[in-house]
């Protein structure tokens, strides 16, 4: 009986412990949740979105616009050598739109203005602006007086011609015409700012009609020589 009793008991005393299951962890924490960085997050999206759109409208708002087809002289209206362009929008820009051509034609260039140049307000006035130092005199030359095809822009020498050429007195204006007779041009560089057929338009009399942008000093002696009929341009290098 006795060795049945100790028996049982050393067999309850050989059973192992019980063993926590293998997969058990500890309890993580729960995350903390950040609603500010999400609104944050979906707020930039809209923004880029909303600047991709106003980018693509702002590309289509388009203008149409004056640009010059050839070179216009200082002092000339556009007259017929502008074209329309569509450009972008912009407010900063003073563009003068193709609606305004009809009151842009009364207008005169500041300066030259070059082919392929978009039009902008500041480069046109009401009157033509003469540079400082410079006079504007107009002449009238008969055919053969002025070589074929001068235009605006060109570069001529003005000299007396005509039975003055050959004589002297003792006033100023001979002295000038001494001075031209022996080779001397009144004006050695003009600018031709503008040229006109003199006539109506059905008969061609071969008369033109020019404006020359002298310096102030040559000014007195080509008005003189022009009044007399007596002056005859050419071209000269710097075209």
């Amino acid at each position: 009986m006795k060795i049945q009793e100790r028996t049982g008991a050393g067999a309850g005393r050989s059973a192992s412990p019980a063993q926590p299951p293998v997969g058990d962890r500890l309890p993580s924490p729960p995350r903390e949740r950040k609603p500010a960085l999400a609104a944050l997050a979906v707020l930039l999206i809209l923004v880029g979105a909303l600047g991709a759109t106003m980018l693509v409208l702002r590309a289509g708002d388009r203008v149409e616009v004056v640009k010059v087809t050839a070179d216009i002289q200082a002092g000339e209206s556009v007259g017929n050598k502008v074209t329309s362009v569509m450009v972008a929008a912009d407010d900063s820009i003073n563009y003068i739109e193709w609606s305004q051509l009809g009151a842009l034609k009364k207008l005169k260039a500041k300066s030259t203005i070059y082919t392929n140049t978009v039009v902008m307000g500041q480069m046109f006035a009401a009157q033509e602006q003469i540079p400082e130092g410079k006079a504007s005199v107009g002449v009238a030359l008969k055919e053969g007086q002025y070589p074929a095809g001068v235009k605006p822009g060109d570069i001529v020498a003005a000299y007396r011609v005509g039975s003055s050429s050959s004589s002297s007195s003792g006033d100023s204006a001979d002295k000038d015409t001494s001075s031209s007779a022996s080779g001397g041009a009144i004006v050695p560089d003009a600018r031709v700012n503008g040229a006109a057929d003199d006539g109506d338009s059905t008969v061609s009399t071969g008369n033109k009609s020019f404006t020359l942008l002298v310096d102030e000093a040559d000014a007195a002696a080509l008005a003189s020589a022009a009044a007399a009929g007596e002056v005859a341009i050419v071209r000269v290098p710097g075209n």
